[in-house]
């Protein structure tokens, strides 16, 4: 079982990730969309903004979520959140 001063600060530090992350997000969305007239170079013929806002863009979001998975697993690991006993 969680003490309170313990879920208090597990829920800051989760909070605090999730937020982190979404910021990422954000970037991984939309920045080769914004930038995508400065990143008109043709790689293999592509324009490179197209590969970053296909391709990479999805390579960016599993990378958000293998980062989230693997960090909550270790916040959860270090604070030993259970479900009490019913």
């Amino acid at each position: 079982m969680i003490s309170p001063a313990g879920r208090s600060d597990y829920w800051r530090r989760a909070r605090r990730l999730t937020v982190w992350l979404l910021l990422a997000w954000g970037v991984v969305a939309f920045a080769p969309v914004w930038f995508a007239r400065e990143l008109s170079v043709e790689v293999f013929g592509w324009p490179l903004a197209f590969w970053l806002a296909s391709q990479g863009a999805l390579l960016g979001f599993c990378a958000i979520v293998i980062v989230y998975a693997r960090a909550m697993a270790r916040l959860e690991a270090e604070v030993d959140v259970s479900e009490p006993p019913t």
